[in-house]
């Protein structure tokens, strides 16, 4: 008897390093029927949990003085990539303050290096 052959997870090598703070350019693919297209969703990561294949992160965006968030899963193979537009400087990983905040004290600081 064999061992059922088991698909190995691994991280999308597409997934730059980022953190909660970050805006980050996530390219998602998206299916509209028969369609499949991407779809760039641009924002604030304001939450980075788990690790292994249950791996999610959250990115916030205001577009029209309307919030809009999406949580995206880092093993999966429809986040196309993502890529780090700007650090910010946060000082703790779930930034769910923002959702209360508007304009100018919504923003975050840069991370200088």
């Amino acid at each position: 008897m064999e061992a059922p052959n088991l698909i190995s997870l691994e991280p999308n090598p597409n997934i730059e390093e980022f953190s909660p703070g970050d805006t980050v350019r996530v390219s998602a693919r998206v299916t509209e029927g028969n369609r499949t297209r991407t779809q760039v969703f641009e924002g604030v990561v304001i939450r980075d949990r788990g690790s292994g294949p249950g791996a999610s992160f959250t990115v916030r965006r205001v577009t029209h003085e309307i919030g809009v968030e999406r949580t995206f899963m880092r093993h999966s193979p429809n986040v196309e990539g993502v890529k780090v537009v700007r650090r910010g400087k946060v000082r703790r990983a779930r930034l769910y303050y923002l959702r209360g905040r508007s304009g100018r004290a919504a923003r975050i600081k840069e991370r200088r290096y």
